[in-house]
């Protein structure tokens, strides 16, 4: 394979690198054979700098990173060099690489939830870092915890020290691991996917973050993404896997700019990047869901009026409303995106379409039967007219089947269908979703993310719905895996002609997909419009945020995105601290009714 290693790599180790990396390969032993994952891994990384490793799931990137500090499992080995300064990675005593991990180089995983001991609070988790490597009293550690915590702008640091990973969101857990592994100072930062699962607006304030700190304390960094928004706006330095080996590296700009490698020209390619469709001029919003559009023409498939949906409450905790107050119309055909940030109620709006909350207030209709009071025996028609793609198909699918028989459970169940007929219909969905027939005999644990999304596709089109709920089905996709699937998704959609709620964060995969965009933003319609008014002209202040924390894939577009985002945030804050003084001077005035009646005084 063709490898581009022109840039500052060559044989000798560099002086002033904080890590060196020279022919790095990674083994596993699988079945009495070894199976190369990486090889021939060649790269510097300098103080202050970010070097982006990008590539798809497998391409090796995770696996070269975790050999640096002997983290590969029992069956896997590492050869070749890495030099922490002067020192040797490679074979290096465990016992010498406990001292260098966490102190020298720390590591942000992918996911925090399992990477953080769920036992013990997230500031016990944050001392312990500090007692190992430091000689400090309990009380000492706890202040530079505390102080981590605010480094990394987590709301309520004393009160999160306290706090365990369950009861932090998926943001405040990824910047509690960040805080954990700055704790020491470290002088080589590796971060593994570390905004995958993260709305787009903490996403943003994530890499501002990593931005911050490079500068503060100069280390180096090795950001693993497939995310080519997040390099654009991050790196420094590119090195692209594919299959174990480097296909070509060089800096951000040349990359972007200049690709070498067709592989990654066509990872480029799958990128969506927002804005992408045709720009158009929009004057005036379209606020209502029901304009007066040629859509509303066709039947309506969802209609929700002034929907509310709570939670219930639990002893001296209080019933939790999700939904406020919500109108929402689908028609026949099309594909509304609805877009906001994780608690913002919209995966909530998605299960109650398919019945599994029940709606507490207002009116929602799905194929003309009402929701509202609805028992389960009266949902059981409603289930061969909805169907839902859910955002994890390794944990939606059941383990024990084979992918056959889930696809085909709905069609026993419901329609009855048994012997040949159904195998034959197993067979013909198979087809739609592009998958070989010959993988309806493997579990669902045998296949990749990609092909497990496509199963929980076909599976939720198996009853021919008037409405599909697809809840974030591509946000743990590599970019050329989820391009194929919306590609997959949009012929199918216009073969069957389904009526589709996407549920998403992604603005620019709901740009590609839908006709109109709903924004919610704690627990409420903000906005609502075509998706070319709402990408281009949005008009509520969330909207603009959300809009201008979309990353893109080009690094000169990005940095004057990232400025204009920065330029709303400061006029917002502003804006939001003049009402502040405005209402504190009206109160002060309320407290004096007569104060202007008052003589002034005299010199």
């Amino acid at each position: 394979m063709t490898t581009d290693t022109s840039n500052e790599t060559a044989g000798t180790a560099s002086a002033d690198a904080v890590l060196t990396v020279r022919d790095l390969g990674v083994d596993f032993f699988v079945d009495g054979e070894w199976f190369s994952a990486a090889s021939g891994v060649t790269y510097d990384v300098r103080p202050g700098e970010i070097l982006a490793i990008v590539g798809e799931s497998g391409s090796g990137k995770s696996q070269s990173s975790m050999s640096l500090l002997g983290l590969l499992p029992s069956n896997g080995r590492s050869t070749g060099s890495a030099l922490l300064g002067d020192r040797e990675l490679i074979g290096m005593p465990n016992g010498r690489l406990r001292k260098i991990r966490g102190k020298e180089i720390a590591m942000i995983f992918q996911e925090p939830m399992t990477a953080l001991n769920p036992s013990y609070t997230i500031g016990f988790q944050i001392v312990e870092t500090l007692r190992t490597h430091f000689e400090m009293g309990p009380a000492r550690a706890k202040e530079r915890a505390i102080e981590l915590l605010r480094l990394v702008e987590l709301p309520e640091p004393e009160k999160r020290f306290s706090s365990y990973p369950h009861q932090l969101s998926g943001g405040q857990r990824q910047r509690a691991m960040i805080a954990q592994a700055l704790s020491c100072d470290p002088r080589l930062l590796i971060a593994d996917e570390p905004t995958t699962a993260l709305d787009v607006t903490v996403q943003a304030e994530i890499l501002k973050l990593m931005r911050n700190l490079r500068s503060r304390i100069d280390s180096g960094i090795i950001l693993i993404t497939h995310d080519m928004g997040v390099v654009a706006d991050l790196a420094d330095k590119i090195l692209v896997m594919k299959d174990g080996v480097v296909v070509e590296q060089g800096t951000t700009e040349q990359v972007f700019r200049a690709p070498k490698h067709p592989y990654t020209r066509r990872l480029l390619e799958a990128v969506p990047h927002l804005g992408s469709k045709q720009r158009v001029t929009v004057t005036e919003p379209d606020r209502e869901s029901g304009a007066q559009t040629a859509a509303d023409t066709r039947p309506v498939v969802f209609e929700a009026t002034d929907m509310v949906i709570e939670y219930p409450g639990r002893g001296r905790t209080p019933a939790f409303r999700a939904v406020d107050g919500v109108s929402l119309t689908i028609h026949q055909g099309e594909v509304v995106g609805l877009v906001g940030e994780s608690g913002s109620g919209k995966t909530t709006i998605g299960r109650a379409a398919v019945g599994l909350l029940p709606v507490t207030g207002g009116q929602l209709e799905i194929v003309g039967r009402s929701m509202v009071g609805a028992r389960p025996k009266d949902l059981k028609p409603l289930r061969t007219e909805v169907g839902m793609v859910f955002q994890d198909p390794g944990s939606s699918l059941n383990p024990r089947l084979p992918i056959g028989e889930s696809i085909a459970e709905p069609l026993l169940l419901h329609k009855g269908i048994r012997g040949k007929a159904l195998s034959s219909e197993v067979e013909r969905l198979l087809d739609q979703v592009e998958l070989p027939r010959a993988l309806r005999n493997r579990y669902p644990h045998e296949l990749s993310g990609g092909q497990r999304q496509r199963v929980g596709i076909a599976r939720a089109l198996s009853l021919e719905p008037k409405l599909l709920v697809a809840d974030e089905p591509t946000s743990a996709l590599d970019v050329s895996v989820q391009a194929r699937v919306l590609e997959l998704f949009q012929s199918l959609q216009r073969e069957h002609g389904f009526a589709c709620l996407f549920i998403s964060h992604d603005l620019a995969v709901v740009e590609i997909l839908s006709e109109h965009v709903a924004v919610m933003h704690n627990g409420k319609l903000v906005e609502v419009g075509t998706t070319a008014q709402v990408v281009n002209n949005p008009q509520d202040p969330y909207t603009q945020r959300l809009i201008a924390a979309v990353p893109v894939p080009d690094p000169e577009i990005q940095r004057a995105r990232r400025e204009a985002r920065d330029a709303i945030l400061d006029a917002q804050r502003a804006e939001i601290e003049r009402e502040e003084l405005d209402h504190a001077a009206a109160e002060a005035a309320g407290h004096s009714p007569h104060h202007e009646e008052l003589p002034p005084l005299a010199p």
